[in-house]
């Protein structure tokens, strides 16, 4: 039997655009005598729909192109693709999370989702009902497991110290297992995470392993707001060995041949894991751009600062939507240091972008003027520091507002942790880029882009961080060193680690409270971030909800 891996790029409601994708797949796979061809889930509507999913138009919708997709295909290829269900029971949840088994023109089985994870950036109970009845695929006398993401997942680590050592009481696997499959398929929606590549790749081959079984695994890839989906779909076989792997960011498709698949020897880099910056680079990349033509932008603008965050950041815009939809704007003022502007000049006509000089002292010191009267005699401040960033911010929106072009924020999530941004002036933007990537590891990314040669200039990379709001300031002047400041951060944010089980860590104590009682003071600017694109286990955002009112 040969079963076809199509790894796609889905749009959430984009039911014509979606439909297309997935037939010209069909076609393909029929074309090149597949049998059976495996989406990803919920690949119908898109992943993840949210609170679409309590519009009875949204789901009726769904069904309705699950049927028109099984009549618009080769009726002699079987098809397995995501969508959800109407329950249709009285009782529980609306809705499951299905697989629909499509062959000679209509919904032949259903498959539907057992485990539905609550946690981080899934809240998946808020709409499906768990499954509890098990059942096999039987085809062309073959028999086959069918899973939907977490149901192959059940024994996955977590790195909160309050957890169990298993996630789940149930192990939907086990009752498949019992009834002899041939086969473990999986349809997912795994997002992006560059900590989490060896632990994903970890779970298919360890199932594989225990089982005996070879397994297929089929992500999407592509990115749907802030969450990225790398692909990297799978195939491994029966001891344990990835012996394909479609590729990462992008679409993909192959057709593994099951009979060799159980005999394969594994392609030596097949199962091999990616560089991890690398990785993230590629994500961020990929998220811009997805973000960009999902929302049908065109054009993007930044402040760019001399500094590292805005170096990178435009590095990684140009990447994904090309120097010729660029124009940033530098804004120096009478603090910004000549060298910035010039290593400034110099990235930007490295890159081949489009920038414009617009210093800003002559705006701040009329802003001084007008408040002059009711300021008095008062000593400057963070607050005229924050008007400087609050023009920059305004003269931004303005280029974004006459010409289109989205403004994307450069705050690295070190900074946003701590509060160390100025709302409506650098935290400004449609989309912050690197709000989840840690200072240590931008720093990682400038390197990454100068591998083969100096993209990002080296002055740029080795000066000392400094907002250059007053004279002479540095980061250091309110903040510990970012290697420091980035362990604790880790630490907290991360893993979840209570203070006191932080001193392994060689940090002293007073300035662990220190930084996590800046991250906790500062929940009320996170706020009002724009959406950041997540590369990591714990972003913030949708994944990271805490009270604004609190005392803990």
């Amino acid at each position: 039997m040969k079963i076809a891996l199509a790894q796609l790029n889905y749009l959430i409601g984009d039911f014509e655009g979606n439909l297309s994708r997935i037939v010209d797949a069909v076609q393909k796979a029929s074309g090149n005598g597949a049998d059976l061809v495996v989406f990803s889930e919920l690949s119908i509507s898109g992943y993840p729909p949210l609170d679409l999913l309590e519009r009875k138009d949204f789901v009726t919708t769904c069904n309705r192109y699950v049927e028109k997709l099984a009549t618009s295909i080769d009726p002699g290829i079987g098809v397995l693709v995501g969508g959800p269900e109407f329950n249709p029971s009285k009782e529980g949840k609306l809705l499951y999370n299905s697989a629909f088994f499509l062959y000679e023109g209509r919904i032949q089985q259903i498959f539907r989702k057992s485990l539905l994870p609550t946690y981080d950036i899934f809240d998946e109970y808020r709409y499906f009902e768990p499954n509890r009845d098990f059942h096999i695929l039987e085809f062309r006398n073959r028999r086959m497991a069918v899973t939907i993401c977490e149901d192959l997942w059940d024994e996955q680590p977590f790195e909160n110290e309050f957890s169990h050592s298993r996630l789940y009481t149930t192990n939907p696997l086990e009752s498949l297992v019992r009834q002899k499959p041939e086969v473990i398929i999986n349809l997912a929606a795994s997002p992006f995470s560059h900590m989490k590549m060896e632990v994903k790749q970890a779970i298919f081959t360890g199932k594989a392993t225990r089982y005996k079984l070879p397994v297929l695994y089929c992500n999407q890839a592509g990115s749907q707001t802030e969450l990225i989906f790398e692909g990297g779909s799978l195939a491994v076989n029966p001891g344990g060995q990835v012996v394909r792997r479609l590729k990462f960011f992008e679409e993909d498709f192959d057709i593994i041949d099951l009979d060799e698949l159980i005999h394969h020897k594994p392609n030596p880099d097949a199962g091999q894991i990616p560089d991890r910056i690398g990785s993230m680079a590629d994500a961020l990349i990929c998220g811009i751009s997805d973000y960009f033509r999902k929302m049908r932008f065109t054009s993007a603008t930044l402040g760019l600062s001399g500094g590292i965050d805005s170096a990178v950041t435009l590095a990684l815009a140009t990447e994904a939507l090309g120097p010729r939809n660029l124009h940033v704007l530098l804004l120096p003022s009478q603090y910004s240091s000549q060298h910035s502007v010039d290593d400034s000049i110099a990235l930007a006509q490295n890159l081949g972008v489009k920038f414009d000089l617009l210093p800003i002292e002559s705006v701040f010191n009329q802003f001084r003027k007008t408040l002059r009267p009711l300021f008095g005699d008062l000593p400057e401040d963070i607050t005229e520091e924050n008007i400087q960033a609050r023009i920059r911010g305004t003269l931004l929106m303005a280029l974004s507002n006459k010409f289109g072009n989205i403004l994307l924020n450069t705050s690295n999530k070190s900074e946003t942790a701590v509060g160390y941004g100025t709302l409506y002036g650098d935290m400004s933007g449609g989309l912050s880029v690197l709000g989840d990537v840690y200072k240590t590891d931008v720093y990682l990314l400038a390197r990454y882009f100068n591998r083969e040669n100096e993209v990002i200039p080296e002055n740029i990379i080795l000066k000392p961080p400094s907002a250059e709001l007053r004279p002479d300031q540095k980061d250091s002047d309110s903040l510990p060193p970012y290697d420091k400041l980035d362990q604790i951060l880790e630490a907290y944010i991360e893993r979840q680690l209570p203070p006191e089980q932080m001193t392994g860590l060689g940090i002293e104590p007073g300035l662990v409270q220190k930084i996590i009682r800046l991250v906790n003071q500062n929940e009320y600017k996170r706020y009002q971030t724009p959406p950041i694109l997540r590369v990591s286990s714990k972003a913030f955002g949708i994944g990271r909800r805490l009270p604004l009112v609190a005392r803990y």
